[in-house]
């Protein structure tokens, strides 16, 4: 487990863009390294902002977009091309302008396909891939994500791992469906806790006065039953990424003044 590390930007647009150098930077990095690199994206306002600062990022072609491999970590379990699936959000802000190999794009099974209307059986199919992906050194079944990126709601809930649902007690899974969640829509795909925590790094992501309780309440010690983003972290870091909004009810202390 890593000690959370806050970053405070002065606004969400100036996280968004720092946030996709940083990006860049890993990215490009695991590549020079081993060859090749893996993210976990994120939906949401702030993880569409950071890819759309991302396709227009200065540094943008540094990256070797055919050696890296996109994962999600949750989906809303709609037929394939729908608007508010996170896939298609993903794609129009970043993934069809970039020279991706299609084999390593590995979307969440869509709502209506192989597996029907069943998001069980799509979440196992997932973790399936997951597994499969998986190599010796990551000593699991699932690989050792370079980044893996997540929203923070307002009410702590990271992909779709909700306070007190199902989804975010999972201790043996990968993958989960989850049913009834409590924001539109109800049945959605999720990695669970586990899974996440895999990641050689995770990036929280918040912007917004509307996330400074949601922030201040997982940093401040809750139990991540309570507070799924407690929760999550990653092997060798954990990064919160804040604009001042979103960071307004930390204690002073927790970050450094230059951050902000």
């Amino acid at each position: 487990m890593s000690t959370p590390q806050v970053v405070v930007h002065r606004d969400k647009e100036l996280m968004a863009q720092a946030a996709a150098a940083r990006l860049i930077t890993r990215i490009v990095d695991a590549q020079a390294a081993r060859g090749s690199a893996s993210v976990v994206l994120t939906g949401g306002r702030n993880g569409n902002g950071l890819l759309a600062a991302l396709a227009t990022a200065p540094a943008r072609d540094a990256v070797d977009w055919s050696r890296l491999d996109l994962w999600w970590g949750d989906e809303r379990f709609l037929p394939e091309g729908h608007p508010d699936r996170n896939e298609t959000q993903a794609r129009e802000a970043l993934l069809d302008a970039v020279d991706l190999d299609p084999a390593r794009v590995h979307a969440m099974p869509p709502s209506g396909g192989a597996h029907g209307n069943d998001a069980d059986a799509a979440a196992e199919a997932y973790a399936a891939e997951l597994a499969a992906a998986a190599r010796p050194e990551d000593h699991g079944s699932v690989p050792s994500f370079d980044v893996l990126l997540l929203g923070v709601g307002p009410d702590t809930h990271v992909a779709s791992l909700f306070p007190e649902l199902p989804g975010v007690r999972e201790t043996e899974r990968t993958v989960v469906g989850v049913h009834g969640a409590p924001k539109p829509p109800p049945t959605r795909v999720s990695l669970t806790l586990p899974a996440i925590r895999a990641a050689q790094e995770v990036w929280l992501l918040a912007a917004g006065e509307d996330k400074a309780g949601a922030v201040a309440l997982a940093l401040g010690g809750a139990g991540e039953v309570q507070a799924p983003a407690a929760g999550a972290y990653g092997r060798r870091r954990t990064l919160w990424l804040l604009d001042q909004a979103a960071a307004a009810q930390l204690p002073r202390g927790l970050y450094p003044p230059a951050s902000a």
